[in-house]
């Protein structure tokens, strides 16, 4: 097992090109499911839970080639309809298959998801959902099993703005053929991503963006080749990482309009950011910053996978503030574990107050899940000391080779063997 080490208190400067979203390109890969045909996609991270999608496709029977960050799916025979729990227990988005095999074969077996231990995170808004298309839900074995004689279009409302249940609609809505309107959807950048693909597919899709979705289903898909949009939260770690330390940070291959709440409370609490094409400048003096709350909301709000490295952020503020977490119930693990480096956190709930100190210190540290780990790197990097950070696998989970970039940007840090 890995774990980083970092000797902290060194501005963070220079350029990181920032990776293809994985939040993107987990649904995206899952859409390859709906088609026979060949499908190219570019600007695929290189990370732990795309390898796990990898091992998924190849399992339920599609071809698949992955290097240089470019992924090919091809499919010579008919596809496994069970994913079973040795594969998707590694990872949440693993269900995403579930769309796409429900819309082609009428049937599909899966059991329940795994991934990082943030919160119940319950399905039953997918069940619900693919029961309106007309499917039947039964349950053997700690499976999901969906079965149905024919699926029909409808008008599906979440009873909350799920990301992985708007998706997993869209997909599976595509291939049946007439009008599926999906209201109360999730709005995140990367489902308007999936929209841009599926369009590419064949499959008519209006309103990503918006609350209503309206996908007009076809009777089969085509090919794809496609590139997936960057990720807004490595992005969003990068500005964190180089306002905590301080120093002048570019990031190429992003844009501003991915990370815009980030960047306003960036702004309140006197960081400089800059937009221009396809880049982001971050300036800092890495002296300690204005106290900023922030309630995580779903898009347009402010993103809850930034709340932990943003609260290592405020952890030096010159003041107190709030850290309000709305999405997620048991997303606060990260604080104990900034308390050992010297911060000033107390939870209540749903809610951490933050009394902002003067200097955090290196520790030894573990991460919890994969925005957990990238809190404990912008803490780190901001510390004076060493700080050894353990069980960084969930790190690797979300960000392709960070200790690469972070060392470009001027941060001491080392991968060791435990």
């Amino acid at each position: 097992m890995d774990n980083f080490v970092i000797h902290g208190g060194r501005t963070v400067n220079g350029e990181v090109k920032i990776s293809g979203s994985k939040n993107a390109a987990l649904p995206i890969l899952a859409a390859t499911m709906l088609t026979r045909d060949k499908c190219e996609i570019k600007n695929i991270p290189e990370l732990m839970d795309i390898k796990s999608a990898f091992e998924l496709l190849n399992y339920l029977g599609k071809k698949c080639f992955f290097g240089f960050n470019t992924f090919t799916v091809h499919e010579a025979s008919a596809l496994k309809h069970h994913a079973p729990y040795d594969l998707v227990r590694k990872m949440r988005a693993s269900m995403l298959v579930a769309g796409p095999l429900l819309a082609r074969y009428k049937k599909v077996r899966f059991s329940l998801p795994g991934g990082c231990i943030i919160g119940v995170r319950p399905i039953d808004i997918h069940l619900e959902a693919f029961k309106k298309l007309g499917a039947e839900v039964s349950y053997e074995k700690g499976d999901v099993i969906m079965t149905a004689a024919r699926l029909k279009p409808a008008r599906v409302k979440f009873r909350f703005p799920s990301v992985g249940a708007t998706e997993n609609l869209m997909m599976c809505a595509s291939l049946i053929k007439g009008i599926t309107t999906l209201e109360n959807c999730a709005r995140e950048p990367e489902i308007s991503d999936l929209a841009r693909a599926l369009r590419k597919m064949g499959a008519g899709v209006e309103g990503e963006g918006s609350s209503v979705i309206k996908i007009s289903g076809v009777k089969m898909l085509k090919g794809l080749k496609y590139e997936v949009m960057p990720d807004r939260i490595e992005t969003g770690t990068f500005m964190l990482a180089a306002a905590a330390a301080g120093g002048a940070l570019k990031l190429t291959n992003t844009n501003i309009a991915l990370v815009e709440p980030l960047a306003r409370a960036l702004t309140r609490a006197g960081v400089r950011v800059f937009g221009e094409k396809n880049t982001i400048t971050v300036i800092s003096s890495g002296a300690r910053p204005k106290p900023v709350d922030i309630i995580t909301e779903p898009h347009p709000g402010f993103p809850t996978d930034l709340q932990a490295p943003w609260m290592a952020f405020m952890a030096r503020a010159k003041g107190v503030c709030e850290v309000n977490e709305e999405i997620f119930e048991n997303r606060f693990m990260h604080a104990a574990e900034l308390m050992r480096m010297g911060a000033d956190i107390t939870v209540l709930e749903r809610k951490a107050v933050i009394r902002g100190v003067e200097r955090l210190l290196g520790a030894p540290v573990m991460a919890s899940d994969i925005r957990a780990g990238a809190a404990l790197i912008v803490a780190a990097a901001a510390a004076k000391g060493m700080t050894v950070i353990r069980r960084v696998y969930h790190i690797d989970r979300g960000y392709q080779k960070i200790e690469d970039k972070l060392r470009l940007a001027g941060v001491k840090i080392t991968r060791v063997k435990a």
